[in-house]
């Protein structure tokens, strides 16, 4: 080999990475990709197949009440009313989506909701003033999804049996702490929060909203999304590629713990009251929302908006339920049934997709 040749630079060779930070979000997106998973484009349109499909879901709905309910379905009043109702259970989901895309479960974000919401309205806590009222509910879920999170990333523990231990234990200490009785709240700044409209939309809705602009942004278009892709959907790999998985893991929870926490606060305002009775079974609907929205329960896959149709159409189904005057139950069965059809349309996909 000539001196020329040798000194000449080789073509095909790859540049090392610019810094560590970019080293480790390259790896992070190579990871969240996967080779299993099939080109970026493939995934993006069935995520848009799966998002087309519940708006044809709620489309079925709109004509179902339009036919069942003498015309009260399709009111002003009554859309406005499913919003806020979504709202609530809407803002869980944002947390539970990122929770379940990173391999996770949170069982606990009901109790969450009636510890951060009795605690924020204890008549000390409500002396201060609405915002140490807010501070107050929001630190709580953090603090209790920071716990979650510390003993499944760093204890190693199953986060189905951590998270079902915070359930009982959060909603106990909520019965303890207000001796079972409901708390009012008497500061009417937190109570204007549910009754304060802009152009004719409640103050929820607009929250509502917010949480999912930013959670959406969060999720698609920053390093901390990728990452959640890539531990979600190999764990192992996302560690080799240098990022903290167990770091990671643990804000996850913290991020549910604080969705959580607005979400007392919602629930607050809407009803006047902390109660250790709010919250029941958020947790069931927030899953289900999530899984019927196409994020798979392994983790590694999923979208926010899939998750969010998947609240408006439970809310959806509630609100039809209520017009017609048909019993709890049968509202409990359909949801049931709904979800098992979700599973097994995930499953199918999953076999015959990339």
């Amino acid at each position: 080999m000539s001196e020329r040749t040798e000194g000449r630079a080789d073509p095909t060779a790859v540049a090392p990475p610019v810094d560590e930070h970019t080293r480790v979000e390259a790896a992070a997106a190579a990871a969240a990709a996967g080779p299993e998973r099939g080109p970026s484009w493939l995934r993006g349109r069935l995520a848009a197949l799966r998002g087309l499909g519940l708006l044809g879901v709620l489309v079925i709905l709109a004509i179902v009440g339009l036919a069942t309910t003498e015309g009260r379905f399709l009111t002003t009043s009554n859309i406005v009313n499913i919003l806020v109702s979504a709202s609530i259970i809407g803002v869980i989901s944002v947390g539970m989506t990122f929770v379940i895309i990173g391999g996770g479960i949170d069982l606990s974000v009901g109790a969450l909701v009636a510890l951060a919401s009795v605690w924020a309205t204890t008549l000390q806590t409500q002396s201060y003033g609405p915002v140490v009222m807010v501070i107050t509910a929001l630190v709580v879920g953090m603090g209790a999804g920071l716990v979650n999170g510390g003993l499944i990333a760093y204890g190693r523990l199953v986060p189905f049996i951590v998270t079902l231990a915070m359930l009982v234990s959060a909603r106990g200490l909520a019965q303890a702490m207000s001796d079972r009785r409901t708390q009012l709240v008497t500061v009417s700044e937190i109570n204007a929060i549910a009754t304060t409209e802009v152009l004719g939309i409640p103050l929820l809705v607009y929250l509502f909203a917010a949480v999912i602009a930013v959670g959406w942004v969060v999720l698609n278009r920053t390093t901390f999304g990728r990452r959640t892709f890539a531990i979600g959907g190999n764990a192992e790999a996302a560690r080799l590629a240098g990022i903290d998985v167990r770091r990671h893991t643990a804000s996850l929870y913290v991020l549910s713990g604080l969705c959580c926490g607005i979400a007392a606060v919602m629930i607050m305002a809407r009803t006047t009251t902390g109660s250790s009775t709010h919250g029941d079974l958020y947790e069931l609907d927030a899953i289900a929302a999530v899984i019927i929205g196409g994020t798979l329960l392994t983790g590694g896959r999923g979208t926010l908006i899939g998750s969010i149709l998947g609240v408006l159409v439970f809310t959806t189904i509630t609100n039809l339920f209520v017009l017609n005057n048909l019993p709890t139950e049968v509202q409990n069965i359909a949801k049931g049934l709904i979800i098992i059809a979700a599973v097994l349309l995930q499953r199918r996909s999953r076999a015959a997709g990339p």
